[in-house]
Parts: structure tokens; C-alpha cells; sequence
């Protein structure tokens, strides 16, 4: 009976201080945006690990950009 006395009082506080740390929590946007870590596995950020002289190979060996105007509409310009 006396452990009853002293885990009662212990349950209520540990159980307030979890409902402040939740409330907390959703005041400071911890639940804001539940989807943007899903998808940022995604995306490729490791541009900075290639290697200067591969990335300048893929430069020089990318094709051409094609130009979207003919020599008509140069010339109506």
C-alpha cells in the first residue's frame, strides 16, 4: 500500500511531463512537414563527390543544345 503512495503521484507527473513534451513538440513544427523527409532520399546531392576531371569530361562530351528557332524565325525577328 505505501508503493501505492508514492507510484500514483510518480504516474501523473511522468504522464504531464509527456504531454508537455508533446505539446511542445507541435508548438515549435516538429509535425509540420511529415512528407519532405520521405521524398528527399530522392534527390541526388552528391554532385560535390564526382571528380573535377569527370565532370568536365561530361561536359565537353554532353551534345549540343538544340536551338528552337529555324532560320525563318530569325529572320521575322
Amino acid at each position: 500500500m505505501n508503493s501505492m503512495l508514492l507510484l500514483i503521484p510518480l504516474g501523473i507527473i511522468l504522464a504531464g511531463g509527456a504531454m508537455w513534451a508533446f505539446f511542445w513538440s507541435v508548438n515549435n513544427g516538429q509535425f509540420d512537414d511529415l512528407d519532405s523527409p520521405a521524398h528527399s532520399i530522392l534527390f541526388d546531392d552528391d554532385g560535390d563527390m564526382i571528380p573535377e576531371e569527370s565532370r568536365i569530361k561530361a561536359e565537353k562530351t554532353a551534345p549540343p543544345e538544340e536551338d528552337s528557332h529555324t532560320d525563318q524565325d530569325r529572320k521575322n525577328d
